[in-house]
C-alpha cells in the first residue's frame, strides 16, 4: 500500500471517530412519559441535569430534592429530565402511567419524565450509550451505578460532569454547577 493511501485512509478513520463524538445531547430524540416524541434539540441554552429514576428504591426520596432543584432553578436556563430505568435491583417494575402517579402523587414532580429505558447493558438505550461511553461521548466513561445517577450537560448539549447516585441534588458540586460557581 503506498504511503498517501495509508495516510488517507488514517485522515478518513480520524474524521469518522471526530464526527461520532461530535454528537450532543441536542441530537438526540427521545419518547416522554406519555409516549410523545422529545426533540433534546429543544433544550438548546439550558444547563439539563439527566437522572435515570426509580420509584422502590432506597434513593426514591431524592425525587424531593430534584423537584426543589428544578422549581428553584428550573426555567430559561436549567431543567432536569427524569429517565425511569429498571436496572437495579427490580426498583422500577411499574409502567409509564404508574410511574407518573407515583412521582405526581408522592413527591409533586413537575420536572419532565420520560419514558422507561434501559441505562445500562446490551440493551442500553443510545443517550445512555452517549452519557457513559468516552469512544460516543469523546468526554469519559461514567458507568450507571446505581439509579439516581446526576448527569449535568451544558447550554450547548456537552456532557460536562457526573455525579453518584448518592450525591443529592442539592450538592454544592451540582448547585455550583448550575449557578455556575464551579
Amino acid at each position: 500500500m503506498r504511503y498517501s493511501t495509508v495516510l488517507l485512509l488514517i485522515f478518513l478513520f480520524a474524521g469518522m471517530m471526530n464526527a461520532q463524538n461530535d454528537k450532543t445531547l441536542h441530537d438526540f430524540k427521545v419518547e416522554d412519559i406519555y409516549g410523545d416524541i422529545f426533540d433534546l434539540a429543544e433544550l438548546q441554552g439550558k444547563k439539563v441535569l439527566v437522572v435515570n429514576t426509580a420509584s422502590k428504591c432506597g434513593l426514591t426520596p431524592q425525587f424531593e430534592g430534584l423537584q426543589a432543584l428544578y422549581e428553584k432553578y428550573g426555567g430559561d436556563n436549567f431543567t432536569i429530565i427524569g429517565f425511569p430505568a429498571n436496572n437495579f435491583a427490580n426498583q422500577e417494575p411499574g409502567t409509564n402511567e404508574e410511574i407518573v402517579e407515583f412521582c405526581q402523587a408522592n413527591y409533586g414532580v413537575e420536572f419532565p419524565m420520560m419514558s422507561k429505558i434501559s441505562v445500562k447493558g446490551d440493551d442500553m438505550h443510545p443517550l445512555y450509550q452517549w452519557l457513559t461511553q468516552k469512544s460516543v461521548n469523546g468526554k469519559f466513561d461514567a458507568e450507571v451505578t446505581w439509579n439516581f445517577q446526576k448527569f449535568m450537560i451544558d447550554e450547548n448539549g456537552q456532557l460536562v460532569d457526573f455525579a453518584a447516585p448518592r450525591e443529592t441534588p442539592d450538592s454544592e458540586e451540582i448547585v455550583g454547577w448550575i449557578s455556575g460557581k464551579n
